[in-house]
């Protein structure tokens, strides 16, 4: 029977670390037109953080001759920011249609309402509010996870009247959303060795994983192609992200799992480095903040 990690409600995305081509375009999308706070900077790298927290969200690392990320290979498929209420939610909403920002789309997942649009660099984008666990939709004991037209009408006069007033203290990074080679493999690795929760695994072309009963930290696709290979290192897209496990024993847990099946790349004494098996870069750490450059 496969060996099981039971992981602390706590468990969270810490941050994502991407790579783009233009840090001062980036800056003006993230920090002035978003509203995340820079709060570190070393050589061609900054961190940006919610207003009011030193806990970055996001790292961006400039590469002037970075390029596209090819289709149809593995890599980010989006980056989840979430905001804490459906007022907050609209008022961002209006200030990127202010600013004359384009959209990929806008859903409803029963679970959340998101809208999708790319940063500079083409890398994906969601932003989104949860809706109440109570109102999240079951089915036959599972989660229930859909894709409906979003109220884009009913959103934008939410709070109508109210002034951007700048991102939620609150905002963090509600999951990560990855292009894979293989779902099986996939899950083998978030659930097999992580210790993530399977959460939905009925969505076409797509498997979902969390901790705490959420609805997902981790997705995970096959929409770019099975079998697709990882962009090569110049492209712009995810450097790494962060899955922060609190609790001592679950983490030294995973760890151990990672080295006996040869997926740990790099041991500290507060994360460890691992690559999935499409080659998507994941640091596990014990609390929240950036560990540095991701290995080659």
């Amino acid at each position: 029977m496969r060996e099981r990690i039971g992981l602390p409600e706590n468990t969270h995305i810490g941050g994502v670390h991407l790579q783009i081509r233009d840090l001062g375009r980036s800056l003006a999308f993230y920090r002035d037109l978003l509203g995340f706070r820079e709060v570190g900077r070393e050589g061609t790298t900054v961190l940006l953080s919610a207003p009011g927290s030193r806990s970055p969200l996001l790292a961006l690392t400039e590469r002037r001759d970075a390029r596209p990320k090819p289709p149809r290979t593995t890599g980010l498929y989006h980056v989840a920011i979430r905001v804490p209420t459906r007022r907050d939610l609209a008022r961002t909403f209006r200030r990127l249609i202010e600013a004359e920002w384009p959209f990929h789309g806008f859903s409803d997942h029963g679970v959340s309402e998101a809208l999708y649009l790319p940063d500079p660099d083409g890398n994906g984008l969601e932003i989104y509010r949860d809706r109440p666990r109570a109102q999240w939709p079951w089915r036959e004991g599972q989660l229930a996870m859909v894709t409906r037209p979003l109220d884009v009408e009913g959103l934008l006069q939410e709070g109508a009247s109210e002034p951007w007033s700048g991102l939620p203290p609150e905002t963090d990074i509600g999951h990560v959303h990855l292009h894979v080679a293989d779902l099986d493999e996939a899950e083998a690795f978030y659930s097999g060795i992580l210790g993530l929760a399977v959460t939905q695994r009925n969505y076409p072309g797509a498997r979902f994983f969390a901790a705490g009963g959420y609805h997902h930290h981790v997705g995970t696709n096959t929409w770019a192609g099975r079998g697709a290979p990882p962009p090569p290192p110049d492209a712009v897209g995810l450097r790494a992200f962060s899955l922060v496990v609190p609790d001592e024993e679950a983490w030294q847990g995973i760890r151990e799992r990672a080295r006996r099946a040869g997926w740990l790349v790099l041991e500290g004494s507060r994360a460890f480095f691992l690559r999935d098996p499409s080659g998507n870069g994941v640091w596990v750490s014990r609390g929240d903040g950036f560990e540095g450059e991701p290995p080659e």
